[in-house]
């Protein structure tokens, strides 16, 4: 059963992309602890109020001694701008870096992981949908509560042209063999991206969950 939790300590890697620069502040605001890896060097980026971690994160135990006392990891590496042509970054970077969160996350006994996933099946980006499959795997097969956020593309400043696309989603959404597949890849915003992620982290689940389309479009909430 989900219950909101109290104010709790959390350690985030991708602190200083593009959410993580706003979940940081939301999480903050709500009397969370914050504790995000950077790379050395880098500290200056993260929001005020955030304890910074140096390390690699693609390298667990440059860091992995430092998630503790934290409850929640909340990953949010990943190659930016993701395309076709950059499987060989997928495997090198997504996985690799959720391999070394995963051997960090048993060693501090984290208690939920919430992972940015991708939403899924998805009959474009294949090879990147395969590895954040790959990647929730692993998750799950540590048996640490875990949570799947599913977006597939988060509208917001700097990535606003797919609003040029919301007429043929609508378009889809009439015809019933495409309305499941135009509504699984809906579009998202970063409010209710920052707002599902913060939800997450104060409902932690007890198994497996996944927060799909629908879900980030709520919130979260159910």
């Amino acid at each position: 059963m989900e219950t909101s939790s109290a104010p709790g300590r959390v350690f985030i890697t991708g602190g200083t992309g593009y959410l993580g620069q706003r979940l940081i502040p939301a999480l903050l605001a709500r009397g969370h602890e914050v504790r995000a890896l950077v790379r050395p060097g880098s500290e200056k980026r993260l929001p005020p109020g955030c304890t910074a971690v140096p390390g690699n994160a693609l390298d667990g135990a440059s860091y992995a001694s430092q998630v503790a006392p934290s409850e929640t990891l909340v990953h949010l590496v990943g190659v930016s701008h993701p395309a076709p042509w950059k499987e060989e970054q997928f495997r090198q970077v997504d996985l690799g870096s959720v391999r070394a969160s995963v051997t960090a996350a048993q060693e501090a006994k984290i208690r939920h992981f919430v992972y940015l996933s991708v939403a899924m099946p998805a009959p474009v980006m294949r090879s990147y949908v395969a590895v954040r499959a790959e990647c929730e795997a692993l998750i799950s097969a540590t048996g640490i509560p875990a949570t799947f956020v599913r977006p597939w593309y988060v509208l917001g400043p700097g990535h606003r042209w797919p609003y040029l696309l919301i007429p043929l989603y609508a378009m889809a959404e009439r015809f019933s063999e495409m309305r499941g597949t135009a509504r699984r890849l809906g579009l998202v915003t970063l409010r209710q991206m920052i707002a599902t992620l913060v939800w997450a982290v104060e409902n932690p689940p007890e198994g497996a969950r996944v927060l799909d389309v629908e879900a980030i479009r709520r919130g979260g909430s159910a």
